[in-house]
């Protein structure tokens, strides 16, 4: 059994919340075992200069969130005020996703953070793809039960030839839906790796970039160890992240 510290060390993005006026830093307990489950050591980040945390990254994780993305990344206002930001998160996570792309670093994100991506490299966003002509309501049920929020949505169509192709090994795969945002215009370089059947962007990776990334819009870390399309996803993400590791002086 490994040690811990030979594990390869995965940095995941926190979110800000304020509970009972009080500040927080956040991340969903799946996020943390999924990367467990890859085989890597989870740390939460909380912010800070990109290159400062990619001397010591082997991958980023970029997780689902409450808060979108602030319009205003991509040359918008905001179209629904009720809906809850964090801009302090975009400050710092919009940055190290570039820098980890330059860099190599092996980046996976997830429902915002699959969004992140797109808008990081300028890209845009539908800020509510429910009113978009021709797309569903993509929004999980309003309920408290996570197994009714996170169940089966819908199919999605796999790209062929991708990334995301090579790690299923399947044209199609269910998926899970609880996103009210989704990409509009896709960012130059990201390529289309998967759509849902109305034809929202499901899946995204930069095939130019030199190392692994992936983003998707669906959550593959909910059960993710019962889940034969997760344990593929995230046995690639870690894999890719081992041999970061391996490559790395000690």
């Amino acid at each position: 059994m490994p040690t811990p510290l030979a594990l390869p060390l995965v940095f995941i993005a926190s979110c800000h919340q304020t509970i009972g006026n009080r500040p927080f830093l956040m991340a969903r307990c799946e996020y943390i075992e999924a990367v467990r489950w890859a085989g890597c050591l989870p740390l939460i980040a909380t912010g800070g200069e990109a290159d400062d945390l990619l001397d010591y990254a082997d991958g980023i994780l970029l997780t689902g969130s409450p808060a979108n993305v602030h319009p205003s990344h991509y040359g918008e206002e905001v179209l629904d005020p009720t809906l809850p930001l964090d801009p302090l998160r975009d400050s710092w996570t919009l940055p190290l996703i570039r820098r980890a792309i330059q860099r190599g670093v092996p980046l996976m994100g997830i429902c915002r953070g699959h969004q992140e991506i797109n808008v990081a490299l300028g890209g845009s966003l539908h800020q509510a793809i429910h009113a978009v002509p021709g797309f569903n309501d993509h929004r999980e049920p309003d309920t408290d039960d996570q197994a009714v929020r996170f169940a089966v949505a819908h199919e999605i169509d796999v790209v062929h030839g991708g990334r995301l192709d090579a790690i299923l090994g399947q044209s199609r795969i269910p998926v899970n839906s609880a996103h009210g945002q989704g990409i509009h215009r896709l960012a130059e370089g990201l390529r289309v790796e998967a759509r849902s059947p109305d034809g929202v962007i499901e899946a995204v990776t930069m095939p130019e970039a030199p190392g692994f990334n992936l983003g998707t819009q669906w959550h593959p870390e909910w059960q993710a160890a019962a889940n034969p399309a997760s344990q593929r996803i995230f046995k690639a993400f870690g894999d890719a992240c081992r041999e970061r590791r391996s490559g790395r002086p000690r």
